[in-house]
């Protein structure tokens, strides 16, 4: 039987569609999908690893079919919105994906937009499926991870100890650019996205358009804890619907939960005021007018 660890393109079980506007796999949806493959890969040995094309959105390093195959498979894990497979070879392949990236497990055929297949000695099959191409592989040694191109500058994990109100306002001391987009910024705090950024803004109270400097560190405290709620909830839901869920479809219904103000324009907020919905480049902002100040 085959399934798919997979983020649906509607990501979310919304009340509104939002025309013309995409949605990247966020931190718990990345999270969820390596849980997901870490109870299929880990501990296995590689019999196949096979690129089959030469690029998704960067080209796919040469040797990575090289040093993947007879490794090891030690572990797996995730910085902010990129999965981690360690192998015993002290190398770690890396992936993202994109805006329709998912993980195919044993597939009963291999489909036109499986562009990289992994084959276990135990018969296990996952195919990275990922038909715009907006997704990535790489391959590099252990050693050198923290120094990864795109993890150099990243900030601290959101869920980790070392993401904290002194470490936030420091980060944003100085900085005049709303809060919303700071928090967007992977360089203040790594892996967060506009759902659940618009979700923990409006748990913590805060206007999305404040300037970021001029916020307290009380409201500041408020906000962090309010980031690791929504992740914390957001992969528990995640998780438990994906260990349940094994059929040919793959129709992972993980979001079937409803947002406090995501998707929400126009329906009213707890406190009974009407939720909004304003457009900065493209990317929407839901907020409570009465609630967030």
């Amino acid at each position: 039987m085959s399934f798919i660890l997979q983020i649906p393109s509607g990501l979310l079980r919304q009340p509104q569609r939002l025309l013309g506007e995409n949605h990247m796999p966020e931190l718990p949806e990345v999270e969820t999908t390596v849980s997901g493959l870490r109870s299929v890969l880990e501990g296995e040995l590689i019999v196949r690893a096979e690129p089959r094309r030469a690029d998704l959105r960067w080209p796919i390093p040469p040797d990575l079919r090289q040093r993947l195959t007879g490794a090891r498979i030690e572990a797996l894990g995730r910085r902010a919105k990129y999965g981690l497979i360690y192998t015993d070879r002290q190398d770690v392949l890396i992936f993202h994906l994109g805006m329709s990236g998912r993980w195919r497990v044993d597939p009963v055929e291999i489909e036109k937009h499986d562009h990289f297949i992994l084959e276990t000695a135990s018969g296990r099959v996952v195919a990275l499926n990922d038909h715009r191409r907006f997704g990535s592989l790489d391959i590099i040694d252990s050693d050198k991870l923290d120094a990864y191109r795109f993890f150099a500058t990243m900030g601290p994990e959101p869920l980790s100890d070392a993401f904290d109100a002194s470490v936030l306002q420091k980060a944003l001391h100085g900085r005049k650019a709303p809060i919303k987009a700071m928090l967007l910024n992977q360089n203040i705090v790594a892996g967060l996205g506009n759902i659940y950024v618009c979700e923990a803004l409006h748990m913590a109270g805060i206007d999305p358009i404040s300037a970021a400097s001029s916020i307290s560190k009380p409201r500041l405290s408020r906000l962090v804890v309010a980031i690791k709620e929504v992740l914390t909830a957001a992969i528990a839901a995640g998780g438990s619907t994906l260990r349940d869920f094994a059929a040919p479809d793959g129709a992972l219904g993980y979001f079937a939960k409803d947002w406090r103000v995501y998707g929400r324009a126009g329906e009213p907020c707890g406190c009974g005021a009407t939720i909004l919905r304003r457009v900065d480049s493209g990317r929407s902002t839901f907020y409570c007018p009465k609630c967030q100040r």
